[in-house]
């Protein structure tokens, strides 16, 4: 039986609701303040919660927040009820993590509605949630045992020549395997680096405080950095010649080494899936408050299906091209981006090319 949790001071309002919910089936469990509501949600783990917004011990928006950043309770569906529809209020539930508003006084056909639209949107969001994670164990059983093992059985193979071998081997090739093991060895880091990153942010991303804290630092200068990776990453893919910078100064909500990890794997995609000798443009520009980051190359290009199922471990046409990478690296970019309240777009035409849109909050100097 689905479980509602009604927390409301004015005892009247909570046993309508609850005696409503009742008639329809639900199970329902009322507190009488926020503070015995947080100890019942966090106790009952209910499928629903419907809260007052102003109570006297600890009001609705206090409430909202202690759940959403309690692990426990973070993806109980929650709806706000209110009597005031301002939207200054309105606005700081739905930051708060809020899925719904409830106006007093609503009918029994709109509280039901209420529940039962909310219920169904978080069991379609749970399916999906499991789709997708089921899909992600796939790709973890295959795909990233694979992409650790490439670059570590070549650290192991060229290692074991140098073992066995060095005394018969002569400089300029001991000098090719240890670049070989050097490069072999900064693509595995690279892939344990943006797998714990991707983590991370999974872990965070229904932490609000932390996203808050996440979105208050800045990096300075931003094409400057953008300048010195994009020409040091070029020179190493021996595509300088390919590379046309058009950058506009600017500054960004969002720490440097995050926004360094955006543009190399955005930067490197455009490179690896491109050809020597066709051009790779970065362009910048700053506008409402908003920094903007443009990546245009001439490659392979993707179609519109392979740009709908882009995510984590997600890899195209592993039997036509070779592929350097597990498909995780756009997955973190876009993550980072959201998670400090930006966004990424991604423009393709398959045989022609792509470019790969970011936008982030600017800050001022």
């Amino acid at each position: 039986m689905t479980r509602v949790l009604v927390i409301d001071d004015e005892p009247a309002i909570r046993e309508v609701i609850a005696i409503t919910l009742r008639k329809f089936g639900y199970q329902v469990s009322g507190a009488a303040n926020g503070a015995e509501g947080l100890e019942l949600a966090r106790k009952l783990l209910p499928d629903l919660i419907l809260c007052d917004v102003r109570m006297e011990v600890v009001d609705g928006y206090e409430v909202l927040a202690a759940i959403r950043n309690n692990p426990s309770t973070a993806s109980i569906p929650f709806i706000l009820v209110t009597a005031q529809a301002g939207a200054t209020g309105m606005r700081q539930g739905m930051d708060l993590g809020a899925d719904d508003y409830l106006l007093k006084p609503f009918s029994q056909n709109e509280l039901i509605s209420a529940v039962q639209t909310r219920l169904q949107k978080h069991q379609t969001m749970l399916q999906h949630a499991e789709s997708k994670l089921e899909l992600l164990r796939q790709h973890l059983s295959t795909a990233l045992p694979h992409e650790l093992r490439t670059p570590l059985n070549g650290i192991l193979g060229y290692a074991d020549i140098l073992r066995k071998q060095s005394v018969d081997l002569d400089p300029n090739e001991v000098s090719q395997m240890a670049e070989r093991i050097y490069r072999n060895g900064k693509r595995l880091d690279r892939l344990i680096e943006n797998f714990l990153i991707y983590a991370q942010i999974e872990i965070v991303k229904m932490d609000y405080q932390k996203i808050d804290q996440l979105r208050k630092n800045k990096t300075m200068g931003v094409d400057k950095i953008i300048d010195i990776m994009a020409r040091h990453r070029a020179y190493d893919a021996e595509r300088t010649t390919d590379l046309s910078l058009n950058l506009t100064p600017g500054n960004v909500a969002i720490s440097a080494d995050y926004f360094s990890k955006v543009f190399e794997e955005l930067f490197d995609n455009a490179v690896r899936y491109s050809k020597k000798g066709s051009a790779v443009c970065v362009k910048t520009e700053s506008a409402d408050d908003e920094f903007v980051l443009k990546i245009t190359d001439q490659g392979r290009g993707l179609t519109s299906e392979q740009l709908v199922n882009i995510g984590a471990y997600m890899q195209f046409e592993r039997k036509v091209y070779e592929q350097q990478g597990s498909g995780l690296g756009l997955t973190v970019a876009r993550r980072l981006v959201e998670i400090h309240g930006g966004r990424i777009v991604l423009e393709s035409e398959y045989g022609k090319g792509t470019t790969v849109t970011v936008m982030l909050p600017s800050v001022a100097d």
